[in-house]
């Protein structure tokens, strides 16, 4: 649902606000596909480094990133990691959709990201207290995990107010970073252990959703 969720908000909130926007700063429509094309290929690419190069840890995956001697770190800190790693994206998606100032793009992606957390946040904690964690404990670490998203938000809403002429290119480097963090982490999460079929279609019903809210509140 998460998945389906950040889906919609990448495409609807990012790319074609971000296409829209480079248009209303003079370039032509080739041009601006073109440049959210380029910085969408950016932010996966950011993503990237960042899940090559810093230690973490996946409740399916186990451990990714940085070198052998990080896997001394507490499991527990490293799972925090990964959490950030997702969050961060979300966090910056948010705030670059609320600098665009169309109150509609804004809001859609306020609400998806903040509706999708549920089922993202819920899964953190249930997952921790499968791995042994106090169910306080779980939820304390997913509640704080939460908090790199006001980090993420404030990061997108500050370049937005230093230059508006990189918004476009701010749009569709967010919504890169999103699309790797779907492809690369949260699908291959959800498909595996038989669950293949009822995470389809609970893709389905957060891109519909997405895509509804997005939609009504652009009115």
């Amino acid at each position: 649902f998460a998945a389906g969720v950040m889906l919609a908000a990448t495409v609807f909130s990012l790319l074609l606000p971000s296409i829209d926007n480079s248009k209303k700063q003079g370039a032509s429509t080739t041009s601006a596909v073109l440049q959210t094309i380029i910085f969408l290929f950016v932010g996966g690419f950011a993503l990237w480094l960042i899940n090559e190069f810093i230690p973490h840890e996946h409740f399916g995956k186990g451990h990714e990133g940085g070198t052998q001697d990080t896997r001394k770190l507490r499991k527990i800190w490293l799972f925090v990691i990964a959490i950030a790693i997702h969050n961060f994206p979300e966090g910056l998606s948010v705030g670059v959709a609320n600098g665009t100032g169309e109150f509609g793009v804004g809001l859609g992606a306020t609400l998806g990201i903040g509706l999708q957390n549920i089922p993202e946040g819920l899964s953190v904690a249930v997952a921790l207290h499968s791995q042994g964690y106090s169910k306080k404990y779980a939820f304390g670490i997913s509640a704080l995990t939460g908090l790199v998203e006001i980090f993420g938000g404030a990061v997108g809403g500050s370049v937005i107010l230093l230059s508006s002429h990189v918004l476009p290119w701010a749009l569709a480097f967010a919504g890169g970073a999103m699309l790797f963090i779907v492809s690369d982490e949260i699908i291959p999460e959800t498909h595996r252990k038989g669950f293949e079929n009822g995470a389809t279609f609970s893709l389905f019903i957060g891109f519909g959703l997405m895509m509804f809210l997005d939609a009504v509140f652009a009115q």
